[in-house]
């Protein structure tokens, strides 16, 4: 090499600035997208007034239902039309009694539909309520008391299927 000779070597040029910011902000855009479709396409929706106070008094609840469901209780709901049926038994088919069964119907994003319905007691272990209970998806939350006591506590989430008539 004579001293005019340049050895040719890599430049960086404004195209590959460009590249470089593509890149980058493309994996962020993308990354964004993602967490934002995956947070509400799997998001439940459940409203609550204060998520802080709800989510220190999680753990409580469930093992108040924890202790509640190895009872053997189970609770079933069923919607047919305005009427809304719900069943309360102990293994073997035994009926449970309740003084007070009502059920908080909520959609599962908004309150404007929500609303509560109380159950009359139709035979032992039986109970039944009317509802305008629309099409579509809502989250229940069954409670049964007997002698000012919870008996149980249940919430499902239940689609409405066909219109209400």
């Amino acid at each position: 090499m004579t001293v005019g000779e340049q050895k040719a070597g890599f430049v960086f040029t404004g195209w590959h600035m460009l590249a470089i910011m593509v890149a980058f902000f493309g994996t962020v855009f993308t990354v964004n997208f993602t967490m934002a479709y995956f947070a509400s396409s799997t998001w439940s929706g459940l409203v609550v007034p204060n998520t802080y106070v709800a989510s220190q008094e999680f753990n409580d609840k469930a093992a108040a239902i924890r202790g509640m469901l190895a009872t053997g209780i189970k609770g079933k709901l069923e919607v047919k039309g305005q009427q809304i049926h719900y069943t309360l038994m102990l293994p073997g088919n035994r009926p449970v009694v309740a003084d007070k069964v009502t059920a908080h119907f909520k959609r599962p994003v908004g309150e404007k539909q929500d609303f509560f319905a109380e159950f009359q007691a139709t035979d032992a272990g039986h109970y039944e309520a009317t509802g305008p209970v629309l099409p579509g998806y809502w989250i229940v939350e069954v409670i049964a008391t007997r002698d000012g006591k919870t008996i149980m506590h249940e919430a499902n989430r239940i689609a409405v299927i066909g219109e209400t008539k």
